[in-house]
């Protein structure tokens, strides 16, 4: 969370029950299901209406079961969550949506998202049934795990570009499974040095005793190099020759550019809000998808 709450606020401001709910279902973070879009880029299929319909309901599906499994957190960690500076604000923990409530619109949510998921076949359920279990898993403990909880959150991101994948209908290539594991593991690395920073390095959640910012730095280090190889190799083995190689400087220019703001500014706690809100960052994204737009729809 690293946009911190005005010091005069003392108290949780009492939310109308509208606001409280979609407060709760954190819209910010539906940012994290454009991946599933990935696969359709990759592949190039852009000018089909029916894959772009498909892509779009997958999209809609991972946003539900996205804020169900944010509802369901929420439910767990409330009593927790009043203890944060930041956190405290949310809609559960501040009393503005209460905990009953929560919990049925969160079991709706997956509802519907299941049921989006089987029109797409088996292997679409699956996955969506693993993506539910996985983010319960990780509420009920995982997260609690030093690494396994930044493994937990890279195979989430994983999930979701399999699925989007799987959902239009496209070959799934090892290298965006590799790719897309790697910038989730340093996203999630750098969450967790937003949070030790937040904190003041005095995590209220076990596995931030664990980490450090010796060790999270160097983690975050070694997986930002990792991520820029593993990008290179893709390109350089792409359908299209080296032409792919244009889009390298992007990524390398995104990961230095988020590195730089985390160090600086303390941005790293809450991703989205980072590629919401950063210009520079927001320019690199659309200019890289634009690039391989161009490049994967002329090769």
């Amino acid at each position: 969370m690293g946009d911190a709450e005005p010091a005069a606020r003392a108290a949780p401001v009492a939310a109308e029950p509208s606001e409280g709910i979609l407060a709760a279902l954190r819209p910010r973070q539906w940012t994290k299901n454009l991946l599933v879009f990935a696969g359709l880029l990759f592949a190039a299929e852009f000018s089909d209406p029916k894959r772009w319909a498909q892509a779009i309901a997958i999209f809609v599906a991972y946003c539900a079961a996205s804020s169900a499994a944010y509802l369901f957190n929420d439910v767990r960690d409330a009593e927790q969550d009043r203890l944060h500076p930041v956190k405290r604000y949310r809609s559960v923990a501040s009393g503005a949506f209460r905990t009953d409530r929560a919990l049925k619109v969160s079991a709706m949510l997956a509802i519907v998202a299941i049921a989006i998921a089987a029109r797409f076949g088996w292997s679409a359920l699956a996955l969506m049934a693993g993506f539910l279990a996985l983010q319960a898993a990780y509420s009920l403990g995982l997260k609690h795990i030093v690494l396994i909880d930044v493994m937990a959150i890279a195979a989430l991101f994983v999930i979701r570009a399999v699925a989007g994948a799987d959902a239009v209908e496209v070959r799934i290539s090892p290298w965006l499974i590799v790719c897309t594991a790697l910038l989730a593991l340093f996203l999630a690395l750098a969450k967790r040095r937003g949070e030790l920073v937040a904190l003041g390095a005095e995590g209220t959640r076990p596995a931030l005793d664990g980490y450090s910012f010796a060790l999270v730095d160097q983690l975050v280090s070694i997986v930002a190099a990792c991520t820029i190889v593993a990008y290179s190799l893709y390109t350089f083995t792409a359908r299209d020759g080296s032409w792919m190689m244009i889009t390298i400087p992007f990524v390398v220019f995104g990961l230095f550019r988020y590195l730089l703001l985390m160090h600086r500014e303390e941005l790293g706690e809450e991703p989205e809000n980072v590629l919401l809100s950063d210009v520079p960052i927001l320019a690199t994204i659309a200019a890289w998808a634009v690039t391989c737009a161009v490049i994967l729809g002329l090769t």
